[in-house]
């Protein structure tokens, strides 16, 4: 079935925080991006070791990039990202797009967060909620070359600060992860299943090779992985020039303040 753009998309985006193009990367740039891919976790996991979960920027490494070329300039995609939020957003810009890939070894789970809230230290929390609802800001790509289901979000909270049942899940920062420490592999996948689980409203999203799901990184999310399921999803950014300078201008300041001695901010103290 060939993919067809819909006010649906748009009615998502708006209230869950996510949307999905469903079948939108055609199979034979599905399988030139696979080719790539298979070469970029080789040099991931020889540059950082097994348990390395992306390869990023895409642009700095030595694969054909000629696949990554083309997924940035797919028309059909261009044009439903246009129709979505805006003619001055675009995708697949190399510097910033990268690979998530599985672990070779052990199961593994990012902590529950909010980006750049809760993983950058030193960010100014002020110039984040500023920006949080301004859909200028904070797009998130995931773009599965092969099914991957490894993305939990709690849908809405994109829109609102923290509820008092996630302020009581989480209150301290930076968020923690699971203890992971002596386990064995099937207890560590239990441990990363249970802890995405705990968060109140968690839905995990179910995605098909040549899906491309865009989300607003402000939604509570978090990524959980096994060694045994192959994973390979363009992670990428739908960006505009705005959200570039705040970037820009955001991990400067936070380098500042670091040093300085400030670290990452607790949004519930």
């Amino acid at each position: 079935m060939s993919f067809a753009f819909s006010d649906q998309h748009i009615e998502e985006y708006r209230t869950l925080g996510y949307t999905v193009f469903r079948q939108i990367v055609p199979p034979a740039l599905l399988t030139d991006l696979r080719r790539s891919s298979d070469a970029a976790r080789l040099i991931a996991r020889r540059q950082n070791g097994p348990q390395t979960q992306r390869l990023q920027p895409v642009g700095n490494v030595e694969i054909d990039q000629q696949p990554f070329i083309d997924y940035a300039e797919l028309p059909t995609l261009k044009d439903a990202i246009h129709r979505l939020l805006s003619p001055g957003h675009s995708h697949g810009n190399r510097d910033v797009m990268g690979i998530l890939l599985e672990p070779a070894e052990h199961p593994y789970c990012t902590p529950w967060h909010r980006d750049w809230r809760d993983n950058v230290s030193g960010l100014d929390l002020n110039s984040w909620n500023e920006h949080m609802l301004d859909d200028q800001y904070f797009n998130q790509v995931n773009c599965p070359l092969y099914a991957d289901s490894c993305t939990w979000v709690v849908p809405g909270s994109h829109l609102r600060h923290d509820l008092p049942r996630e302020i009581e899940r989480f209150p301290e920062r930076p968020i923690a992860t699971p203890s992971l420490d002596d386990k064995s592999d099937s207890e560590r996948e239990y441990a990363c299943l249970n802890y995405a689980l705990s968060m109140p409203g968690a839905v995990q999203i179910h995605l098909d090779a040549g899906d491309f799901c865009l989300y607003r990184n402000t939604l509570w999310h978090l990524g959980n992985y096994v060694p045994y399921r192959i994973r390979a999803t363009l992670h990428d950014a739908v960006d505009t020039e705005d959200f570039a300078a705040w970037r820009s201008q955001a991990l400067s300041q936070a380098t500042r303040r670091r040093e300085e001695g400030l670290g990452m901010e607790n949004p519930n103290a």
